[in-house]
């Protein structure tokens, strides 16, 4: 018999198309970070570096000495590990995903006060994974101009880990429908006690609501069931109508 036809690994983007969990890591939550990594690494599908100071003090870009060190330390982790691996991202510091690209970050993900989307993607290069922070309708309508692979949106829910944010409860047909150009991550305040609100969008970005769990690895398991309960939703939008 003949060998089996060769499969293509998916893509970055087909993987974050498919991607539920984006673990955003913040050490200065963690007692033990690295534990907290080897924990949640089988059960989430891309983790986005972001070592800031907690409260008031995080609103600045992360520190690009810190960023590139964790952001080293996950990729020599992941040489030692079989199979796939979550994606694998820096906040803020285009400047770090460059240097890190060949050695396998797959991309960066940038706030509103961050460089511009398009900047980033000319240093970048085509291949590269960008994310944008949005926060309301206005911003992701917006997003649609910009060379962006997915969205975060939020704060959905209170949060304590970054100061200026605001529940907000728009996710809503509107947010879920714009997977249906990119995909959508909810950020803000997401537990495991609250997940399952966001199973019509099927994805969440989440720190503390893991890192600080007792159970990480238990809490990620229990919240990817949480957003099965019904998928990520790819419909279009009708930009042009503003959400009542």
């Amino acid at each position: 018999m003949g060998s089996p036809p060769h499969t293509a690994a998916p893509s970055r983007r087909e993987r974050l198309r498919r991607a539920q969990i984006m673990l955003i890591f913040t050490p200065e939550l963690c007692e033990d970070p690295e534990a907290s990594v080897r924990a949640l690494w089988p059960h989430v599908d891309a983790i986005q570096v972001r070592p800031k100071p907690l409260g008031a003090a995080s609103s600045g870009p992360a520190e690009a000495r810190a960023t590139l060190m964790w952001a080293e330390t996950l990729l020599r982790y992941a040489a030692t590990q079989a199979g796939p691996r979550p994606l694998l991202l820096v906040n803020d510091r285009v400047d770090v995903a460059q240097a890190l690209a060949e050695e396998g970050i797959d991309g960066v993900h940038l706030g509103q006060d961050d460089t511009p989307p398009r900047v980033a993607r000319d240093l970048l290069g085509p291949e590269a994974l960008i994310g944008w922070s949005t926060h309301d309708y206005e911003e992701v309508r917006r997003a649609q101009e910009e060379p962006v692979d997915y969205l975060g949106f939020g704060a959905i829910f209170p949060t304590e880990t970054k100061a200026g944010t605001t529940a907000n409860h728009c996710v809503n047909s509107w947010v879920a429908s714009a997977s249906g150009r990119w995909p959508v991550f909810p950020i803000g305040g997401i537990t495991v006690e609250n997940a399952w609100q966001l199973a019509p969008v099927g994805r969440v970005a989440i720190g503390a609501g893991l890192l600080r769990h007792p159970d990480p690895a238990g809490a990620a398991q229990t919240i990817r069931r949480s957003l099965r309960a019904r998928g990520p939703q790819d419909r279009r939008h009708d930009w042009g109508d503003a959400p009542s």
